[in-house]
């Protein structure tokens, strides 16, 4: 063998070997939190908490900052689901139909941009999404005349005769590029308060859901899925979905996600179920039931790669199910978070690897919390970061009652929507 080539030859084992030893680089990791909060007894402002979430620094769990926003029991509520690129946050207090957009460019000085109410004749935004033409596409319960909508700042009439809503499209800032009525002379339901959205861009179709958030409409089943045409906000079609093995799965359907083929969903409801909606680029879609959770309540689910996350409160527990056979979802692992701990919110940070779960919403036990889980997403793993605790305590999470914080406030605070910084 000529010396050139052996030369050669050692030279790819070497660089191979070395290779080998190199370590793998972590993926990057967020640095903070951005918690929505109210006051439970709705006397002191709402405010948005930052929140230390960088697992090397020596505060980890600490509260950095808040900023107040000035009102009082807005009942803050969803926030977007992850920061939009442009680090500007959208957050609602949904009782008093207001919405604000705060500026966490720079996360340890928090600003308010601005605040908006009503959009094209349509009250009480719920969820907001950031569509892949820039602009925001938002669910609008009720409309402006509804007498649910008679409200001023922090209040909202409860259990008042309700009328359908929209969806809105619009920029950041509130400016109005398109709106559609989520009202359907073609059923005989006309309880119907449009909820949360999905955008299906490549299809020209998004879908939105229809759970009312005044708990005092009793008569409200909101088991509906409605169709839109996206580039002009028209409604096609409203889908009843069907009841489970239990009999009430399909009543208050909540999020719908996308699914990696780009053109199915799953929609969860709050009273546990998952249904698979397929055929939405035909004229006859389909919603089937795939899996049941215990009890009702369910929280806010979320779909990572091929992972639904789900919590439920019944079992005081996170779930990760495997969803690469769609019909056949399979969980795969659970974290228990504790017999006082009712699991609502969760989102995830842009590592895929950890996940924030608020729990205990408005209540005032010590099952208030706000939780970071990891999560493995080559296995599906879940466990609790006991790192991200108070300090000098045993249990794990960091607790919103009985603290005070930065700008003042002392009692029980009650968080909700909750996401990573990029």
């Amino acid at each position: 063998m000529h010396s050139q080539h052996r030369y050669h030859i050692w030279s790819i084992i070497a660089a191979v070997a070395l290779a080998a030893c190199r370590p793998t680089l972590a993926p990057p990791t967020s640095d903070y939190l951005f918690a929505w909060v109210g006051d439970s007894a709705g006397k002191a402002s709402d405010f948005l908490a930052v929140i230390d979430a960088n697992p090397a620094s020596a505060k980890y769990g600490s509260v950095v900052t808040t900023l107040p926003t000035g009102a009082v029991g807005t009942h803050p509520h969803h926030t977007e689901a992850e920061m939009p690129a442009d680090g500007h946050l959208l957050a609602n207090g949904f009782h008093a139909g207001r919405t604000w957009l705060f500026d966490l460019t720079e996360p340890s000085h928090p600003k308010i941009l601005t605040e908006f109410g009503d959009r094209a004749g349509y009250s009480h935004p719920h969820t907001f999404v950031r569509l892949s033409n820039g602009n925001v596409l938002a669910t609008y319960q009720y409309k402006v005349d509804s007498s649910a909508a008679a409200h001023d700042m922090g209040t909202m009439k409860m259990g008042a005769e309700h009328a359908t809503g929209g969806l809105v499209e619009m920029d950041e800032r509130g400016t109005v590029v398109r709106s559609g009525s989520a009202a359907d002379d073609a059923i005989a339901d006309k309880r119907i308060y449009p909820y949360s959205v999905v955008e299906l861009r490549a299809l020209d179709r998004a879908v939105s859901t229809t759970t009312d958030m005044d708990a005092e409409n009793k008569a409200s089943t909101a088991e509906w899925m409605q169709i839109w045409r996206l580039s002009d906000l028209r409604l096609l079609k409203s889908i009843a979905l069907t009841p489970g093995p239990r009999g009430d799965e399909q009543k208050f359907t909540g999020e719908p996600h996308l699914l990696p083929d780009g053109k199915s969903l799953y929609i969860h409801t709050f009273n546990c179920g998952m249904y698979l909606v397929r055929g939405l680029d035909s004229a006859s879609p389909t919603a089937t039931f795939v899996k049941g959770f215990q009890g009702i309540d369910c929280g806010v689910p979320i779909l990572t790669g091929h992972w639904w996350l789900q919590p439920v409160p019944e079992a005081h527990a996170l779930l990760a199910l495997d969803i690469t056979d769609p019909e056949h979802p399979r969980e795969v692992s659970s974290v228990s978070l504790g017999a006082d701990v009712g699991p609502h919110w969760i989102a995830i940070d842009p590592s895929g690897r950890r996940v924030v779960l608020t729990a205990g919403v408005w209540s005032n036990k010590d099952g208030n919390r706000l939780f970071v889980i990891d999560f493995n997403p080559a296995t599906g793993r879940l466990a609790i970061d006991s790192l991200f605790k108070d300090p000098g305590s045993a249990r794990p999470g960091i607790a919103m009652s009985g603290r005070s914080w930065p700008h003042g406030f002392s009692g029980t605070a009650a968080p909700h929507g909750t996401v990573f910084s990029r």
